[in-house]
């Protein structure tokens, strides 16, 4: 049976004091930075939480439990914005009261809001990776700093700022993007201090912020018309690129490779293209070429056993792409090969 935290929900560091507190164990607090360690009998890792100005703060957890706990959030007056990046294993979400549990998962965002009918309520598993950074936006402070934006929003996202007391339930949810991922990333790996920490982390929690919201009109568009790389899409991209590698022999159709992976052709493109700078034919060509050099670097097989060993059926086109690549022929690379080699042996 899982247990049950009741945190009153103030700000991330009253959050973080709240568990301590809860768990008897000390924390670590300088200016608007907060760190508890979990103690051994409930489990291991840190929560972390910061927090800006304007109602804004973030809060890094990083733990693994032994026992499930749903915590029960958002029980001030105030009724925050919270948008969860998960990092590993899947979290439930509910709102008190309703039957309904959502699962937030790997690579996944979620960004909701809760009312004075119905808390928050995060499920946390027991003897899994728990890992999220989740960013808080208390939005009667934050609306002095974007009220004047408010107008030029899409409507749905100017309805969830103004709706400053927490009166409607929200909630929606999506793979988040590579840029979130890189700047979640950049956050945790800083090694600023006091100030200067601050600062750097309150502009990137922003980023954060500015790359969601533009998210969030995008997961609007069909998927094969969305603009924004997913975290999710790009471990998909790096599964297709190591099949690439894996049957450079084999012919390979973009249609079949991207059935493989899960993603349509475009995005499969698109994803290529952001990660390599290439296409995906390209990449495969490239890969061949890589693949041909070394074949002629360590083995004694002619250029035509080379050809077909690496998924060519021509040797005038694998010629052609040779020379594309490394301004030479295959005949003058295995040509020179052999000049160094017995130029080596003359040495010795």
């Amino acid at each position: 049976m899982s247990a049950k935290k009741e945190l009153n929900e103030l700000n991330v560091i009253d959050v973080v004091k709240d568990i301590a507190n809860r768990l008897k164990v000390d924390y670590q607090e300088e200016n608007n930075e907060i760190c508890m360690d979990m103690p051994e009998e409930v489990g291991t890792g840190h929560i972390k939480a910061i927090t800006f100005s304007h109602g804004v703060g973030v809060m890094d957890v990083d733990i693994r439990l032994k026992k499930e706990v749903r915590f029960v959030l958002n029980q001030s007056l105030v009724k925050p914005l919270e948008i969860i990046f998960n990092r590993e294993t899947t979290l439930l979400h509910e709102f008190e009261g309703q039957e309904k549990q959502t699962e937030i998962k790997h690579l996944e965002s979620a960004i909701f809001s809760c009312n004075s009918k119905y808390a928050n309520v995060l499920t946390l598993k027991a003897n899994e990776p728990i890992c999220f950074f989740n960013l808080e936006i208390n939005r009667k402070l934050f609306e002095e700093k974007i009220e004047s934006f408010l107008p030029e929003m899409n409507e749905d996202l100017e309805g969830l700022f103004r709706d400053v007391n927490g009166i409607n339930l929200f909630f929606h949810k999506d793979h988040y993007s590579l840029d979130i991922a890189k700047c979640i990333e950049e956050i945790n790996e800083s090694e600023d201090s006091g100030f200067t920490k601050s600062v750097f982390s309150e502009g990137k929690c922003y980023e954060v912020l500015a790359h969601h919201l533009r998210q969030y009109v995008d997961d609007s568009s069909p998927d094969e018309k969305r603009t924004i790389l997913r975290q999710s899409t790009v471990v998909k991209i790096e599964e297709a690129a190591n099949m690439i590698d894996d049957t450079l022999e084999q012919a390979t159709s973009i249609l079949n490779l991207s059935k493989k992976v899960g993603l349509n052709q475009n995005t499969l493109q698109n994803g290529f293209q952001s990660l390599f700078g290439l296409s995906v034919k390209e990449y495969t060509q490239n890969k061949r070429m890589e693949l041909a050099r070394h074949l002629m670097e360590t083995t004694t097989l002619n250029i035509t056993e080379i050809t077909y060993r690496i998924g060519i059926n021509s040797r005038s086109y694998f010629s052609k792409l040779f020379k594309e690549r490394y301004a030479m022929t295959p005949k003058q690379y295995v040509q020179k090969l052999a000049s160094n080699n017995e130029g080596k042996t003359e040495t010795i």
